[in-house]
């Protein structure tokens, strides 16, 4: 399996794209010069929430990978601190969404069977450069 950050996936015929924040795929998919992943290739969709984005929209992003068959979805949101790992989809939705907080581990099922480390993983806010550099 390899990662990929800009690639896309499409939703079976419906022409509607999504760019996922990182995309696992086979191995053999490095030797495609294609852009466009078939939903069912991944292993694994992630994506991080940005700051301005609503409930509902961060809902529908869930259930446009579940409806385009992408097996498992990580979305990571750094204004909660909190992820959330949605796994076997069926029609139109996940069935199981396994709720964690930073710091806890994300337990990947196979093929991809290890766990992510979200212990540094960061919360937005202030850029810990801000301030350097500035005189008082």
């Amino acid at each position: 399996m390899v990662g990929w950050r800009d690639t896309a996936c499409a939703a079976g015929g419906s022409g509607r794209l999504r760019h996922a924040d990182l995309i696992v795929l086979p191995m053999e998919w490095e030797d495609d010069d294609d852009w466009l992943a078939a939903p069912e290739d991944a292993a694994l969709a992630v994506e991080v929430i940005s700051q301005p984005e609503k409930s509902r929209e961060i809902r529908d992003k869930a259930d446009w990978y579940a409806v385009a068959g992408v097996a498992v979805l990580l979305v990571v949101d750094p204004r909660k601190g909190t992820w959330a790992l949605h796994t076997h989809p069926d029609n139109g939705a996940y069935r199981d969404v396994l709720p964690g907080k930073f710091g806890e581990p994300v337990p990947l099922p196979p093929p991809l069977a290890f766990e992510v480390a979200t212990d540094r993983f960061r919360l937005y806010g202030d850029s810990p450069r801000a301030g350097r550099g500035a005189r008082s």
